[in-house]
This record gives structure tokens, C-alpha cells and sequence, in this order.
């Protein structure tokens, strides 16, 4: 069975409640490709107002989710919080935490598991930096990220894997589509050698890094990219052509 295209908007730290209303008339007053899955991921302040508003058939995801069910962890959000909220899906593993907030991959795989056990689906965002890249160590690197939430879990049925090269995050650089592809054909290798090649059938593997209108169609005709993680192009109305970047 083909594996369904799948968008995602990290919106980051950037919106304002009549910006992100505005975001959301457009996605819901467009015309979508039905057989795009769409998720956006407002801050979290703006979850809810987004959940309301959203028309069926466009999921909200956190951009965050802790390790635990509840307890004294200040300003964190667990994922039974998330799905009583309607939000069926968070992000794990993004770059920007794990190098801003120094977010380590076990820490990440704890993080994949509590939400998968708490009923969501994972975003889980790996990649590597320029000075990895360089030093051929792209698929090293990613492939360990993998590695811990693999020792975590086995069940991938209910996880996106998103590769992001960190030295393409909001910089204006893409990788070319070859390098894309090559690193998602290696995830899928090592889905099949070390999960399931089932796993390695079915669990989608999207593509982030300066996505635009102008660049995803090159790429969504790659084997193995099965769709986008977008950043500040969510935040355009030029996130319509990306999300339908198949049809």
C-alpha cells in the first residue's frame, strides 16, 4: 500500500492569535489535496484556538511533550494533557532543542515513548550539522538518533520520521534532492535491518530544512520522501502549494 503524503507547519515561536486565525482561514478556505495528511503545530499557548477552529480533517500537533504523566514539572505538558485537548499529534527531537536546549537523544526517546504510550503521533526530527555533514558522518549521526527511540519502542506504526540537515534549518540552504533522497533511503535501510521491514514499508519519512513552494515538487517525486516538515514557509499562504505538492 502506498504511504499517504504527509505536511507538517512547525510554526515555532512565531504567531499571534488573529495571525494564526488568519492561517488557518486560508488552510481551511483552500483547496487541499485529499490525500495529503495535514498537521499544524502552533506554540502552545495557541493549541486550542487552533483545534477549535481548524476544519476537519487538519490535525494540530505540540511542538513539545514531556517524559512523564503528570507531576511537579513546571512549565512542561504532558501528552494526556495534549490529547484530552484534542491535539493528536507533538513533535520530538527538533534541532532547536536539541542544540539550544542541549534535549540528548535518550532524553528524546523517553519523550517518543510517553507520547506514543499516551496515544499521539510522533513527529520525531533528526539530523546533523554542517560540520557533520562534512566530516561523513550524516548517516552515523542520524541513524544513532534513531537508534535510542528504537530502544525505546518497537512499534513505529504511530511515528513520522522528519529529516531535517540542521545546516538547512531556516538558513535558505536545501539539501539537493539527491542528498535528501540518499538519506532517506538510508533511514529506510535501517528501518528494515533494525525494526521491521514492515516498518520500513509503511512508516513515512518527510523532508524539512527551507521547504518552499519553489523547491518541493522536485522533491516529493523522491522514492523515499514522503512529504514535508515546513517552517516559516507554514506561516504563508504559499504553505497551500507545498501541502499540495502531489497533486
Amino acid at each position: 500500500m502506498a504511504r499517504q503524503f504527509f505536511v507538517g507547519g512547525n510554526f515555532k515561536m512565531n504567531g499571534t492569535i488573529k495571525s494564526i486565525q488568519d492561517i488557518i482561514k486560508n488552510l481551511n478556505d483552500a483547496k487541499l489535496d485529499p490525500k495529503t495528511e495535514v498537521v499544524i503545530a502552533p506554540p502552545a499557548l495557541y493549541l486550542l484556538t487552533a483545534r477549535e477552529a481548524l476544519r476537519q480533517g487538519i490535525e494540530v500537533a505540540a511542538q513539545n511533550v514531556f517524559d512523564k504523566p503528570n507531576g511537579a514539572f513546571t512549565g512542561e505538558i504532558s501528552a494526556e494533557q495534549l490529547k484530552d485537548s484534542g491535539v493528536t499529534w507533538t513533535l520530538t527531537g527538533h534541532s532547536e532543542r536539541r542544540v539550544i536546549l542541549a534535549e540528548g537523544d535518550e532524553f528524546i526517546a523517553r519523550k517518543t515513548k510517553a507520547a506514543l504510550d499516551g496515544g499521539l503521533g510522533v513527529i520525531l526530527c533528526v539530523g546533523e550539522t554542517l560540520e557533520q555533514r562534512e566530516a561523513n558522518k550524516t548517516i552515523e549521526i542520524v541513524t544513532k538518533q534513531l537508534k535510542a527511540v528504537a530502544e525505546q519502542t518497537k512499534d513505529w506504526t504511530k511515528i513520522v520520521v522528519a529529516y531535517e540537515p540542521v545546516w538547512a534549518i531556516g538558513t535558505g540552504k536545501v539539501a539537493s534532492t539527491e542528498q535528501a533522497q540518499e538519506v532517506h533511503a538510508e533511514i529506510r535501510k535501517w528501518l528494515s535491518s533494525t525494526i521491521s521491514k514492515e516498518a520500513s514499508d509503511n512508516t513515512r519519512i518527510i523532508y524539512g530544512g527551507s521547504v518552499s513552494e519553489k523547491n518541493c515538487r522536485d522533491l516529493a517525486q523522491q522514492a523515499d520522501i514522503d512529504g514535508f516538515l515546513v517552517g516559516g514557509a507554514s506561516l504563508k499562504p504559499a504553505f497551500v502549494d507545498i501541502i499540495n505538492a502531489k497533486a
